[in-house]
């Protein structure tokens, strides 16, 4: 990709090195998304003890060594190297494997246990490939309904086909079975099991499928528990992969550093009091949805156009009168500089810092591909403006609607149909004759991932930190329309619409992932699994479980 800045382990040094002084960021403070560049003096690990790039790519060779010889092994190295985060290394190995696995039609015949059997179809799935879920109907057996697992000795086998079924597409009832069969019987095991490891993997599995979970999440967990691959792997595998997490640690804090920064220079926070003042927080979406190192221009971008989402829904939310939203909302339906003078005057700066913001974005994007894709972004951002006016009125009216109709603009109203056409862009797609193919197929991925956020968002209790303000709820549209409907029921029927919701997504992923549309895909599947680790909000509306991923990628913590 013309736009991806390629950086090799010597260069990854200096990066953290910011106007000639170390900088360290903190969520620990009064405000929590708030980047505190002075907060810690700790300087870098590999300054300190020094960088050994040396023995890095002898790692990443024996490893590359390993994929190419281990034939018996390769899809446990390679399932192994995606836990751990340390993939992108190792693509061209791993394509070639997966491939050749497709290819191989009798592939599932040498595997005879269900945990292998369930791996190399989830592997093979995860890449795109189409392998039917008729695969496991040999194991079941129809007399009892079980699929022939000696429950007490097969917990590996259950953990396999519980992942395995969380890549299902409607339709697929064999999945669903198995989804049923094997979390019932891990629960059974966790009620007679002894051994602490095998209860954490257990409840490990069962609260982060793989699937539907960031592996960042997971990955400093299954690399300290790591035993290594029949005797092999252990130390070169944990090594290679606490190098490169340290590495990728300090090119996420100087993005973070550069969005902080170009954040504070517009003085929207310091302008609007209510606006929520979170940093951190909006570099987490991209840091959670473009993983590879090299990305580090997208993630910036991106952190921008996020940040513009909080910021336009704060003004709809919690500042501005229904006649005041309709003059903004026909600005930038305008995307006129002059427009902004028919603006109240604290909605200015706001109305020109997104104005010039997005143009930059569109310019850049100009630059790295010769294509300017400003007119789409402009009308993406009409739409999702169109859709807060939308909501306001009808929360200013006190007449909510459907849940239908609230559910089709929430999907607007989102903003995921805006943050993945700039996405899009940014990766260097819709920029060439097959644009409208590529805008159509983006353009249903992020139906489905909005889908998921908006009823995420909806079924969390509590609001965002240090907002209030008029919010709607998919919730309250759909128990309006129930005569007898409880709270306890309609959140079960949410429940239910997300997990269907992520069937639907699945397909459209293995459709894009056979086209040419595979990193567009993966970003857009892990901006849903970074859904519920914003929404997860406790009895005191923190988000918990967000804290610690951002500590861990950031800090180590």
């Amino acid at each position: 990709m013309a736009m991806t800045k390629v950086l090799f382990p010597s260069q990854y040094l200096s990066m953290h090195i910011i106007s000639g002084r170390n900088t360290q960021v903190s969520c620990r403070s009064s405000n929590k998304w708030v980047v505190q560049e002075d907060l810690l003096r700790a300087t870098s690990t590999y300054n300190q003890d020094g960088f050994d790039s040396t023995n890095f790519g002898l790692l990443v060779k024996d490893v590359k060594y390993a994929l190419r010889t281990e034939r018996n092994n390769n899809l446990t190295l390679v399932d192994t190297l995606q836990h751990m985060g340390i993939e992108h290394h190792f693509q061209e190995e791993i394509q070639s494997i997966l491939q050749k696995e497709y290819e191989q039609s009798a592939c599932f015949l040498k595997y005879q246990n269900h945990h292998d059997i369930s791996l190399c179809f989830r592997l093979l799935r995860q890449e795109g490939h189409h392998v039917s879920a008729d695969v496991f109907k040999k194991f079941k057996n129809n007399d009892d309904g079980t699929f022939g697992l000696n429950l007490s000795q097969d917990v590996n086998g259950l953990i396999g086909l519980y992942e395995a079924s969380q890549l299902g597409v409607e339709g697929e009832y064999i999945l669903d079975e198995i989804a049923n069969f094997s979390v019932g019987h891990l629960n059974a095991c966790l009620a007679n099991n002894d051994s602490c490891d095998e209860a954490r993997i257990i409840k490990e599995t069962l609260k982060y499928p793989y699937h539907k979970s960031l592996a960042s999440c997971k990955a400093k967990s299954f690399i300290n528990n790591f035993k290594g691959i029949n005797g092999w792997g252990k130390s070169t595998l944990q090594e290679l992969a606490n190098m490169d997490y340290s590495i990728t640690k300090e090119i996420h804090q100087h993005e973070l550093i550069q969005v902080s920064r170009w954040w504070r220079s517009l003085g929207l926070a310091e302008e609007l009091k209510l606006l929520r003042d979170q940093p951190l927080k909006w570099y987490a979406w991209p840091m959670a949805m473009l993983t590879d190192p090299k990305m580090s221009q997208q993630r910036i971008e991106l952190a921008k156009c996020i940040s513009f989402v909080y910021v336009i829904d704060d003004i709809f939310d919690v500042y501005g009168t229904v006649e005041e939203l309709t003059l903004l909302t026909q600005a930038v339906n305008r995307w006129e500089l002059c427009a902004m003078m028919d603006l109240p005057e604290y909605m200015r700066s706001t109305y020109k810092a997104l104005y010039d913001t997005i143009n930059s974005i569109g310019y850049n994007i100009y630059k790295f591909y010769g294509r300017n894709p400003t007119q789409n972004l402009r009308n993406t951002w009409a739409n999702l403006c169109n859709a807060f006016l939308k909501e306001a009125k009808w929360f200013a009216s006190g007449e909510l609607p459907t849940a239908d109709v609230y559910l089709k603009n929430g999907l607007i109203s989102s903003g995921v149909h805006t943050v993945l056409l700039h996405m899009l862009y940014l990766l260097g797609f819709g920029l060439t004759n097959q644009n409208s193919i590529y805008l159509e197929d983006s353009s249903a991925m992020a139906s489905s991932v909005a889908t998921i956020l908006r009823l995420w968002d909806d079924l969390g209790s509590a609001k965002d930190e240090n907002q209030e303000g008029n919010d709607g709820s998919y919730i309250e549209c759909y128990m309006k329309g129930q005569k007898n409907g409880s709270i306890e029921l309609t959140r079960e029927y949410v429940v239910k619409q997300i997990e269907d919701e992520w069937k639907q997504l699945n397909k459209k992923h293995f459709d894009l992932m056979n086209g040419s549309l595979g990193s567009f895909s993966k970003a857009s599947l892990n901006l849903a699994r970074m859904v519920p680790l914003m929404y997860n909000y406790d009895d005191k509306q923190s988000i918990h479980v967000l804290l610690e991923y951002i500590n861990y990628m950031l800090y180590d913590v």
